[in-house]
């Protein structure tokens, strides 16, 4: 079964921006492991949200915003494509990323398949 892993990292952007370089280089490097996982087959970090437009169709004509959809807290910042055996595995590739223990989250959730 394939799974699509959200990344939510934390809030607290300025918290990794105030990271000294090397840490940060960490992070990144946790995140190229996870996705030489051979489960993983497929992901990519977003750009930041302020780069977003969303797409709403209404009486027939096109409506575009800058931004998000909704102004939230936490915003997706990432993705990770997976297929595995089943959900136990998926959920083990979910708490390995630096966004689950650093006050993050990671969204898991089943692909329809067809």
């Amino acid at each position: 079964m394939k799974y699509l892993l959200q990344i939510y990292p934390p809030a607290a952007r300025e918290e990794y921006d105030r990271m000294p370089e090397d840490e940060r280089q960490a992070l990144v490097e946790e995140y190229l492991a996870i996705g030489r996982s051979p489960e993983v087959i497929g992901g990519q970090q977003l750009q930041p949200i302020d780069t977003a437009t969303t797409v709403r169709v209404e009486n027939g004509e096109t409506l575009l915003t800058d931004g998000p959809f909704v102004d939230a807290k936490e915003h997706v910042g990432g993705f990770l494509l997976v297929q595995a055996d089943d959900l136990d595995v998926a959920l083990d590739i979910a708490a390995r990323g630096p966004a689950a223990r650093m006050g993050g989250a990671v969204e898991v959730r089943p692909l329809i398949e067809r």
